[in-house]
């Protein structure tokens, strides 16, 4: 796949946008592991991909922790990595669904009404675990101003919650092989990974 690359004026296009869940369909396999993001970025309202950015390490810190067989640009996703995640058992979501350049551009009131959208689309989808992208998003949707990282103590819509580092390239306290293994252990704990 050719480098993706776009304008600031391209890119501003695509504020406000919204990108459809990666959910599975007719045929696909349930999901076990839904990842949220906090909310698309305008690289990825432009590339209809979650996590897109080629500063995202989401793909390379999957495929080196082993919850996905083979590369995904992380510039923007085909038709048949969207397929791979599905088979995987893997869904993506997004806690706010507008884009913006920045999620400090949203407000405390749209994360707490994304915490309440997301609990119905878990409900829904009925994921094993799900894996939330971003611990101050987390404490601010669901009022815990002093959640840690990892396996948190209540489920979320029946499911297994875990807050899992933000793989974005702005989070310079993580690393792929850092991000690597806490994605492989909630890929454990859904079952993608034995």
């Amino acid at each position: 796949m050719a480098a993706r690359s776009f304008t600031r004026a391209e890119l501003e296009s695509f504020r406000d946008a919204e990108v459809p869940d990666l959910l599975p369909g007719p045929g696909d396999p349930p999901v076990r592991l839904l990842f949220v993001g906090i909310n698309p970025g305008l690289w990825t309202a432009a590339t209809r991909t979650h996590f897109a950015h080629p500063g995202n390490r989401l793909y390379p810190a999957l495929f080196r922790g082993g919850v996905i067989t083979r590369p995904i640009d992380p510039t923007g996703m085909d038709d048949a990595d969207r397929a791979h995640l599905r088979e995987r058992g893997i869904g993506i979501t997004n806690l706010v669904r507008r884009a913006t350049a920045k999620a400090s551009e949203l407000s405390a009131d749209e994360q707490r009404a994304g915490g309440a959208e997301l609990v119905a689309t878990v409900e829904l989808v009925r994921p094993r675990v799900v894996a939330m992208a971003g611990i101050t998003a987390y404490r601010i949707a669901y009022g815990v101003p002093k959640a840690v990282m990892g396996r948190q103590p209540e489920p979320l819509g029946g499911a297994e919650l875990w807050v899992v580092p933000n793989p974005s390239g702005l989070n310079a306290h993580e690393t792929v092989e850092s991000l690597a293994a806490a994605y492989a252990e909630v890929a454990r704990a859904a079952g993608v990974l034995t």
